[in-house]
């Protein structure tokens, strides 16, 4: 395992993290899917311990996956560890009684729910604390900034950032370049999707930010293993987000993808990934991982791609996969 500096927080994350989403398991906001579907957690358990043997030594949860299910079970596993293992994780998201999703950046909710998630993860602090989704609404309220400050001050948290919006990442990103706040940025980034590259990707390298690439798989379309025909679970989010039509068109428009990986003899998931950390900006990918195998498979080696089939990707993106981009927009 290879490791990369987080910015300027100084520390030394594995370029390939995990992200823990998925091991949340099942969840539901209302009629509406917020998990993976049903995972099991003794598979879930030797997936972190893997994961941890494999050298990756930084892990992403959120207080929202799984509703807390995903933080108590790395707390659980992980606990002996913590000494050598960077947490982060995200706050912000709340689930009200009649089944809506609240976002809450308020200082009290922040603090409080911070609580939340060190004794759920059974430590004394959060190595990175993000906010989750913030728009510039929240931000030019300031109270989410005051109590990351706080928190940071009381020695709950070490550093924070803010997960971006998924595609319309550019005005949060610039209000923290313009008031010099925050460490880190988790950002989606990935062959598909490549909306952050110019606006945040390369203002983030040049002001020193951490940059944490989220959706590096696009709900895993990039590992190949997806068809025309593929259907999710209800109580898997991809079931609304993964339409057929979406399916369809993704099918269609990856073929020159999949081209372009043939000649480097890798597996469609290491060429995803690889393209991700063949960019400087980036010091840490974050892959959903729910089984042993998964662990095994996103460790692996990256490799070198050409400057021209980078240059062709990032074409290709702009010509042709931004449709594709907005077919996500319009599933939600």
């Amino acid at each position: 395992m290879n490791y990369r500096q987080l910015g300027k927080t100084g520390l030394k994350v594995s370029e390939i993290s995990f992200g823990a989403w998925a091991i949340g398991g099942p969840a539901m906001a209302g009629d509406i899917p917020i998990g993976w579907g049903d995972v099991k957690e003794e598979e879930s358990i030797r997936a972190i311990l893997k994961a941890r043997e494999l050298g990756i030594n930084f892990f992403d949860t959120a207080d929202f996956y799984g509703l807390g299910y995903s933080e108590k079970l790395l707390g659980k596993v992980l606990k002996p560890f913590w000494n050598e293992i960077i947490l982060a994780t995200k706050v912000g998201h709340e689930l009200l009684s009649d089944g809506t999703i609240n976002l809450n950046f308020s200082k009290n909710y922040m603090i409080e729910a911070c609580e939340r998630s060190l004794k759920r993860l059974q430590k004394d602090v959060i190595d990175v604390y993000q906010l989750h989704s913030a728009r510039m609404i929240h931000l030019e309220q300031g109270e989410c900034i005051e109590a990351m400050e706080k928190l940071q001050q009381d020695g709950k948290i070490r550093y924070w950032g803010i997960s971006l919006n998924t595609f319309q990442p550019d005005e949060e990103a610039e209000f923290f370049f313009e008031h010099n706040i925050g460490h880190t940025f988790q950002v989606v980034f990935n062959i598909i999707n490549q909306v952050a590259y110019e606006n945040v990707l390369k203002k983030a390298v040049e002001n020193n930010y951490g940059i944490i690439a989220r959706m590096p798989l696009q709900f895993g379309l990039l590992t190949g293993k997806f068809s025309k025909k593929t259907r999710f679970d209800k109580n898997d989010h991809r079931s609304f987000r993964l339409t057929p039509d979406i399916l369809e068109s993704a099918s269609d428009k990856l073929v020159l993808v999949w081209e372009i990986a043939e000649k480097y003899r890798v597996s469609k998931t290491n060429f995803a990934l690889s393209f991700i950390l063949n960019h400087r900006e980036i010091s840490t990918v974050i892959p959903g991982i729910k089984t042993v195998r998964q662990a095994e498979e996103n460790s692996q080696d990256i490799i070198k791609l050409s400057e021209d089939d980078l240059k062709l990707l990032h074409e290709y993106f702009n010509s042709d996969l931004i449709k594709l981009v907005e077919e996500f927009r319009s599933a939600g």
